[in-house]
């Protein structure tokens, strides 16, 4: 069985693009060759900037023959019928047979496809590949149609035998053809060289300074980039996405290490290292002891004779500048900051927020008011809460937030500290913005969240005012996060609030029970994680204060651990069964038994051992339900199980006796009444 080598080498990939195309790749090649009928043991697929490549191992050597039957027009059936099911199926009247069948003679026919060598199915399969790539932006070149993301330079495409013989896979696209020669690095390579298969095409290509898995190409970089920064005492800051990104602009890394100017040192470390990041593709490399960022990692796509000194010089100069530029901007920001930072926060009167929603500064005022509402939940003073909400946005209008916006918050940190604000007030700038995702960390200080709830409740109750609510999968102004970041504040920090009426103090005119909603069903995405089924939750979403998400939530959580025992299964099931012969009963005789079961009409001991069950558990259920204690009230509820299984054993509940049977339907309301405090076990299923 052969194996197949596939390589699209052209122009530079960018490198965000390559992890997908690769995939993209080995996902058409092999779906179109299975589907052809060439089946395979195994693909891998590789990206460097310069080439995507393809590697299938045990691929059948052609597609099998096969046979279908077609069922046809029945015999006797008009000329043109017939004629038609030929033409389809590409046969004579000869060839046709009939079969006797119970609704008559039928013709059938039974048409054979012959296998096709893989090398002839593999050149349409690529073809249609190229010419279809999803790539996100492509461009065309010269005078071709084939459109691709950078210039496509040549097709390698080989079949080798078991004996080792390479067979070029015939291919012609807009004049590129295939053939079996690829090259090496750009710059150190040797030229165009031959390849027979897969191991040699690998080993040629490490010889000529080519590294083809990008996954050794970021193990390496990072190896020698943390070896280089602890000879030195420091250490590398770990950045996986920029990782990916650096293995993806070169094929032969080399790393170097360079210091930066001691004038930039005292610059903040994420100053730094974003701007590295950003604009050079530095890793940052800082002083464990001091946490200072002092070095920078660049990773070469060569090695040369000074072994990287003139790179280094050039990449030092770069940077020098890229830093001046960042000094200049903290310089400035720093004189605003230390004047009171109001020349910013007026600024914000001139940024439109949303063209229904007014301002920056206007959404500001309302945070504002907002935060001195829930202050008080939070136990943190009105004040203090007015004072962080006022500036907590101010270095929007920061040159540095302008020039690197991923810094917003982190550089208003920087900027109360500097303006002598207090530090709940500095915390806060930073921290109100989070949580940004389901892993980010949620606020524990009670300043910043306080304004992280009033930031998240105005955006929410100002989009449902304007009617600019998530449909479907579209959610442009990300309100479900923003929702799911409230229920995170709320039930970490322990909030009990009413949110229907903290929404009534966010923005006007919002529908605060269909926002309500949204948030119970985001709050059930969230609980699911837990393993809190969404029956569970809806059962306590029926009862009271289900708006208060900390007590929702408490007695979910003890509902569902109360419904995992057996007491709490076969309780569940006693209460359906009492549930289900009272709604029968009630609807067959029009009216509600919901008083006066009496034990002095009780006639079997199970009868009266129920009475006295039901009134020990509402005894006690009562007040744990008043004092929250929801695992104190399931226990109550738990005691019940066994009378109400032995009840419903010996007991015959419809006695021909009204008296008695009226008595036993008012005992069952009791059953439904007081495990109906608790939760709504109707809505749980099973």
């Amino acid at each position: 069985m052969p194996d197949l080598l596939i390589e699209l080498f052209s122009e530079e990939i960018p490198a965000r693009m390559q992890g997908k195309a690769a995939e993209d790749l080995k996902k058409r090649i092999t779906d179109g060759l299975v589907d052809a009928g060439l089946t395979y043991a195994g693909a891998a697929a590789f990206s460097t900037p310069r080439r995507l490549t393809l590697a299938l191992e045990g691929l059948l050597a052609e597609s099998p023959t096969v046979r279908e039957e077609r069922k046809g027009p029945k015999v006797g059936a008009p000329e043109k019928a017939i004629e038609g099911f030929l033409r389809g199926a590409g046969l004579t009247m000869d060839q046709l047979e009939e079969r006797d069948t119970p609704k008559g003679a039928v013709y059938f026919a039974t048409i054979e496809k012959p296998g096709r060598p893989a090398a002839e199915i593999i050149a349409e399969v690529l073809e249609a590949t190229i010419r279809n790539f999803p790539w996100p932006k492509s461009m065309r070149w010269g005078a071709g149609a084939l459109r691709w993301v950078r210039p496509l330079h040549s097709i390698l495409c080989i079949l080798t035998n078991e004996a080792g013989e390479a067979e070029v896979v015939d291919l012609d696209i807009d004049g590129i053809k295939s053939g079996n020669t690829t090259e090496g690095h750009r710059f150190m390579g040797s030229g165009r060289f031959a390849v027979t298969s897969f191991d040699d095409y690998a080993v040629k290509l490490k010889r000529d300074h080519v590294v083809l898995d990008p996954a050794e190409r970021a193990d390496a970089i990072w190896q020698d980039a943390t070896n280089q920064a602890f000879a030195s005492g420091l250490e590398v800051v770990e950045d996986q996405g920029l990782l990916r990104e650096v293995a993806g602009l070169v094929e032969w890394p080399v790393v170097l290490m360079g210091a930066i100017d001691e004038e930039f040192l005292e610059l903040p470390a994420e100053v730094l290292q974003t701007s590295m990041k950003e604009h050079q593709k530095f890793f940052s490399v800082k002083n464990p002891k001091t946490g200072r960022i002092e070095k920078f990692i660049t990773v070469a796509n060569r090695e040369t004779k000074d072994q990287g000194a003139t790179i280094l010089a050039g990449n030092q100069k770069v940077l020098s500048a890229r830093l001046a530029d960042a000094k200049f901007f903290w310089t400035n920001d720093l004189r605003v900051a230390k004047s009171g930072m109001e020349a910013w926060t007026d600024q914000l009167s001139n940024v439109t927020f949303h063209n229904k929603l007014g301002t920056q500064a206007a959404r500001i005022d309302r945070i504002t008011a907002l935060s001195r509402d829930i202050a008080p939940v939070l136990g943190v003073d009105a004040d203090l809460a007015e004072q962080a909400a006022r500036v907590a946005k101010a270095d929007l209008s920061s040159e540095m937030v302008y020039e690197f916006p991923e810094l917003q918050g982190l550089m208003g940190r920087y900027y109360a500290e500097a303006a002598g604000l207090p530090s709940d007030v500095a915390a806060a700038c930073e921290e109100h913005y989070s949580p940004l995702g389901p892993s980010d960390d949620v606020p524990t200080a009670p300043v910043s969240a306080t304004v992280a709830l009033a930031d998240k409740i105005d955006t929410l109750t100002g989009f449902w005012a304007i009617d600019e609510k998530p449909t479907g999968s579209k959610d442009p102004y990300a309100l479900r996060r923003a929702a799911l970041g409230v229920i995170r504040l709320v039930l970490e920090n322990g909030v009990r609030a009413s949110l229907v009426e903290v929404f009534g103090k966010g923005y006007e005119g919002a529908d605060a029970a269909d926002l309500l909603s949204f948030f119970h069903d985001r709050l059930k995405v969230y609980l699911k994680d837990e393993g809190l089924r969404h029956d569970v939750i809806d059962a306590c979403l029926s009862m009271p204060g289900n708006d208060d998400l900390t007590l929702l939530v408490k007695r979910a959580r003890a509902l569902g651990a109360f419904l995992k025992t057996d007491d709490g299964e076969n309780l569940l099931q006693g209460y359906k069964r009492a549930n289900n012969i009272l709604t029968q009963a009630e609807d067959k005789d029009g009216v509600e038994y919901s008083f006066g079961a009496d034990v002095k009409f009780a006639e079997t001991d199970e009868e009266k051992a129920l009475f006295a069950a039901l009134d020990q558990a509402a005894a006690a259920i009562a007040p744990a339900m008043q004092g929250e204690d929801f695992e104190a009230a399931m226990s109550a509820m738990a005691a019940l199980r066994a009378p109400i299984d032995a009840f419903f054993e010996g007991v015959q509940v419809n006695s021909d006796n009204e008296i008695v049977r009226r008595n036993r339907l008012n005992l069952l309301s009791r059953i439904r009444q007081i495990c109906g405090g608790v939760a709504d076990l109707t809505r749980v299923e099973g």
